[in-house]
């Protein structure tokens, strides 16, 4: 083989090489979540992922599995951790019992509006963005729920009106209301909630006008309590691993995109907190504004929560409230 030959086939050779790699660089990626796709979280995540696939061109495709499809929602977090999904979506207040910072949105009547609620989260991130680290885990971004209200089949005047309901637990912090008025918590999970309802297992639960309109609760519950309890927030999780394999260009265009829809996701869950309200009293259900006594027993509950999860979360936590209380 002469030198030119040589030359040319080495060329050939990188040039192969080179469209090989090139075809090998598309990264695929899934993203589990527990709500259904029409959800305002579910579709923030449709076009978090559509805004990555054009800003990479292409080169990160994440393919979201909304409705609780690909994993359940207690499992999402444990499986972005070992790697079986690369990213997620999480509601942080479900894992309160791993670390209790990730219930402070999760404490009734602490922030009570979505100022509020930003607030508390510009003094957690810090601390959400810390233990993730040491987990092996990054944070994308973070949306808040609409306020949260009691649903209820029947008339609510006091606390005294839950003792015995069928009350569906979805966190450790729904699950403690429970107890402390004495209502018997159920698990049901989110995509389950319509059924629940519609059979009986559960009775009444505190969740946001949007689960109800996603859910269509009207076609089984008569009450929505607007006490605007607390706006819990999910987090988009990623594993730390899958971020690092990633090339420097297209990790950046990630956090682009998540940072804008952080943005949008908020500007969304108030949209559609109106929205949804509007769906639940088109659908029948009456949107009504608790009792002064009913307010009082519910504030009760949330002092004595509070005082519990400050005697677990120790000096973080206190750190935690005293930056969100500074005015």
């Amino acid at each position: 083989m002469t030198l030119n030959r040589r030359c040319l086939a080495t060329v050939v050779a990188f040039a192969l090489t080179g469209l090989s790699a090139g075809v090998m660089a598309q990264t695929k990626w899934d993203l589990p979540a527990a709500y259904p796709a029409t959800n305002f979280h579910s579709v923030t995540l449709t076009e978090f992922a559509n805004d990555v696939d054009k800003a990479t061109g292409g080169k990160l495709k994440i393919t979201v599995h909304p409705g609780a499809s690909l994993f359940k929602a207690p499992e999402i977090k444990r499986a972005v951790q070992g790697g079986q999904a690369q990213a997620g979506e999480i509601l942080l207040a479900n894992f309160a019992n791993e670390w209790p910072i990730y219930a402070a949105d999760g404490m009734p009547f602490l922030a009570d509006s979505y100022d509020e609620a930003m607030k508390l989260y510009k003094a957690q991130k810090p601390l959400l963005e810390k233990k993730l680290a040491a987990d092996g885990m990054m944070l994308l971004y973070a949306v808040a729920w609409p306020p949260q209200g009691i649903y209820s089949k029947k008339l609510i005047n006091s606390a005294a009106d839950l003792k015995g309901i069928k009350w569906r637990a979805y966190s450790p912090a729904t699950a403690r209301i429970a107890e402390l008025v004495g209502a018997q918590p159920v698990t049901v999970q989110a995509a389950e909630v319509s059924q629940a309802f519609a059979t009986g297992v559960a009775e009444s639960m505190m969740s946001s006008g949007s689960t109800g309109a996603d859910t269509k609760l009207y076609e089984h519950v008569k009450y929505w309590y607007d006490t605007q309890a607390w706006l819990p927030k999910d987090a988009v999780i990623v594993n730390k691993k899958a971020f690092d394999a990633l090339d420097k260009p297209t990790q950046d265009a990630l956090l682009k995109a998540a940072a804008d829809a952080e943005v949008r996701g908020w500007a969304a869950s108030k949209k559609t907190n109106t929205e949804s309200l509007e769906k639940l009293k088109a659908g029948g259900m009456q949107i009504v504004q608790p009792s002064a006594q009913l307010k009082a027993d519910m504030k009760k509950v949330g002092e004595t929560m509070l005082a519990e999860w400050l005697a677990k979360a120790g000096d973080e936590g206190k750190a935690l409230v005293d930056a969100f209380r500074k005015p």
